[in-house]
């Protein structure tokens, strides 16, 4: 029989807001007992999607609201970050890496690779003008089998 637990989270898309919604995801994921790579890469994904969402989706509008759920099943955490912001005109010119549309605030560029790489799978989807969602997950190696 599988373990299931779940949790959903909206806050205002205020650049404030982006720890305290990793400290929570984290607080939430540390119940599977991750190492702390897994724990670092969990809250860095996380960051880096509120962040996309304050930023891009939302142009920094403090009124937007960011909603995270995340639920647990046996030894894989399901990360979903959702805004109903401006959605993304290309996605796959987004997802280029160093790709940035907003280069005068020195962004990155490397949001979805950073999420594709610390997350087993990444999925995007998005509309102009209703917003994006990132459904993401990442199966967290049990620490009793590295000692067995």
């Amino acid at each position: 029989m599988s373990e299931r637990n779940f949790m959903t989270l909206q806050f205002a898309s205020r650049s404030e807001n982006e720890g305290f919604a990793r400290v929570a995801v984290a607080a939430f994921v540390s119940q599977l007992d991750p190492t702390i790579d897994e724990l670092t890469d969990i809250k860095t994904v996380v960051s880096e999607a509120v962040t996309n969402s304050i930023i891009h989706g939302y142009n920094n509008d403090k009124d937007g609201v960011i909603t995270i759920s995340a639920e647990i099943e046996d030894d894989t955490i399901r990360l979903t970050i959702e805004d109903k912001g401006e959605g993304i005109a290309d996605l796959e010119q987004a997802k280029e890496p160093l790709y940035t549309s907003k280069p005068e605030l020195e962004r990155s560029g490397m949001g979805f690779t950073i999420m594709e790489n610390f997350m087993d799978e990444v999925e995007v989807i998005t509309a102009v003008g209703i917003g994006t969602k990132i459904n993401m997950l990442k199966r967290i190696e049990s620490k009793k089998a590295l000692y067995n």
